[in-house]
């Protein structure tokens, strides 16, 4: 499983990688902070750091959607149309 959202090169022309931004935000803390120790990641202290809520990588305010029933057999019903009409 590959973290990277596109290529590019870098100043001396070299094919490099550019990890999304919560995948270089759980990378920096892992290995500036933490010295690569998940454990150490895992138990970090620096609670007033504005990227200790992302250090695991991912976006914990991101909610869940809640969809009521109407809702949901409404996408059920257009997923149905889309899979017929690529067959």
């Amino acid at each position: 499983m590959t973290y990277y959202t596109k290529n590019f090169t870098d100043e001396e022309g070299n094919f490099m990688y550019q990890k999304s931004p919560l995948k270089a935000i759980k990378h920096k803390c892992l290995y500036d902070c933490c010295a690569g120790d998940s454990k150490s990641l895992k138990e970090c202290n620096a609670t007033d750091c504005f990227l200790y809520p992302f250090r695991f990588g991912k976006n914990p305010f991101r909610t869940k959607r809640v969809l009521s029933e109407e809702q949901k057999a409404k996408m059920r019903d257009l997923l149905l149309k889309s899979r017929s009409k690529n067959e």
